[in-house]
């Protein structure tokens, strides 16, 4: 009995290195577990199931693939432009500044009545030819009555942009009509004031020491897109009196008008409106004048127009 536990005891000693070496064996290094080369080269390079995608709209990972603002650029151009000067590059887009363009404004052509019961034709008209630093200006205002034409002005005018809003003017007047005419040099500033009024300061020097200075301003009171109210104020004054034009020195008259506009277009609006008018000065007693009345209320209707 001793001998066999002996044996048995002896048995389990020799056992203990083998188990203790086979626990320590990689699963790889056992026979049968390996796996050839080629097979594992497969595994790890073979793509993933189709059904991992299960789910996904393909749709919104294209949109999110794309820019926030969703802007696809172009594609690459087919022709290679050749190399060209800034002129030629202007002329090719269209986009020179410079470019002389000219403009007709038909501002007034109407007819009035005054409250006096007398009737005429009144107009003021302007154009322009050049870019947008240099321009050529022709300007005419006028009345024209039973009589013939009462009083009127054309002017002819060098502009240039001296800011942004505001251009010198210099050049020529002409005074015709009732009276003798009168020649005036011409200096003046035109444009927009702030709040977008329309402005224009001219001061004249005539013959004989005659001097002159004229203020306009208006304004465009939008109701609606096409409906178009205007006021306008103009004030002429003078250094000396010119009786046989119906001129007094200091402040010799005072225009006030409003005229409300219905755009058909841009281009054509008919209105109608109504004109006060405050004359200055004594010179009722003048031979030849017609009577000259202090105050007069006019009404008005005609249409605006541009070129």
């Amino acid at each position: 009995m001793n001998r066999t536990l002996s044996l048995w005891i002896a048995a389990c000693v020799a056992a203990l290195p083998v188990a203790a070496w086979a626990q320590s064996m990689d699963m790889q290094d056992m026979p049968g577990m390996s796996m050839p080369p080629s097979q594992e080269n497969h595994q790890a390079t073979a793509p993933q199931d189709s059904s991992q995608h299960a789910g996904h709209d393909m749709a919104t990972m294209d949109a999110n693939a794309l820019p926030p603002n969703d802007h696809v650029p172009p594609s690459t151009p087919q022709t290679v432009l050749h190399d060209m000067s800034p002129s030629q590059m202007n002329a090719m887009m269209q986009m020179d500044d410079n470019e002389p363009l000219g403009m007709l404004l038909v501002d007034r052509l109407e007819r009035s009545r005054s409250t006096s019961g007398d009737y005429a034709t009144n107009w003021e008209a302007e154009g322009w030819y050049g870019n947008a630093i240099d321009r050529l200006w022709l300007k005419t205002e006028g009345e024209r009555g039973n009589d013939g034409t009462q009083d009127a002005r054309f002017e002819a005018l060098w502009s240039h942009a001296w800011t942004s809003f505001w251009d010198w003017q210099l050049g020529a007047r002409q005074d015709f009509g009732q009276g003798p005419n009168r020649q005036w040099l011409a200096l003046g500033v035109e444009g927009l004031a702030p709040y977008w009024f329309e402005t224009q300061a001219a001061f004249y020097v005539g013959e004989e020491g005659r001097t002159a200075l004229r203020l306009e301003t208006s304004y465009d009171m939008r109701f609606t897109q096409k409906l178009i109210l205007t006021p306008k104020v103009e004030l002429n004054l003078y250094g000396k009196d010119d009786p046989q034009r119906g001129i007094s020195s200091g402040l010799s008259n005072v225009e006030a008008g409003l005229r409300l506009r219905y755009e058909v277009t841009r281009k054509f609006a008919p209105y109608v409106g109504v004109d006060w008018t405050r004359r200055f000065g004594q010179i009722d007693d003048v031979p030849g004048m017609p009577p000259v009345h202090a105050y007069e209320t006019t009404w008005v209707a005609g249409v605006r127009m541009w070129f």
